[in-house]
């Protein structure tokens, strides 16, 4: 039976992908010339480096994700806890990840950014604490 971490870790590669393929979609025509307006110009021309940015994102806090879920699972130490808060991550990169793209509400992005830098933090610390044997697993 597979871990059940596995399946938050398969939904953010699966955003990062669709990430990416609404990048190559709205560079399409700028590269191949599909989609121009009449004038030869780019209609997403103004959501590309917001798509861009929020894809460069998913490559940096995203990394102590992973890192700490590679860590759960070889110790199979994956319990309901890492599970929620793996999941709260997961949620929060796809909220971050609209209001990035579709609006320009900064205090909103920096809260649910905060929201999925503490999920991972509160994900490491108690790996580390079970891990050192100061608290039982829940």
């Amino acid at each position: 039976m597979s871990n059940p971490l596995i399946f938050p870790m398969a939904a953010h590669v699966g955003l990062t992908a669709l990430l990416y393929v609404l990048l190559t979609v709205v560079r399409a025509p700028s590269i191949w010339g599909l989609g121009r307006r009449p004038d030869g110009s780019n209609p997403w021309a103004n959501v590309e480096p917001r798509i861009s940015a929020n894809l460069s994102n998913q490559f940096e806090w995203p990394l102590f994700f992973y890192a700490v879920c590679l860590l759960l699972l070889e110790q199979h130490a994956t319990e309901r806890l890492q599970l929620c808060l793996a999941w709260v991550f997961v949620a929060g990169r796809l909220i971050h990840s609209y209001v990035q793209i579709f609006t320009a509400n900064v205090p909103l992005r920096g809260i649910v950014f905060t929201i999925n830098f503490v999920a991972v933090l509160l994900m490491w610390l108690w790996l580390l604490v079970v891990g050192l044997g100061i608290a039982p697993p829940l």
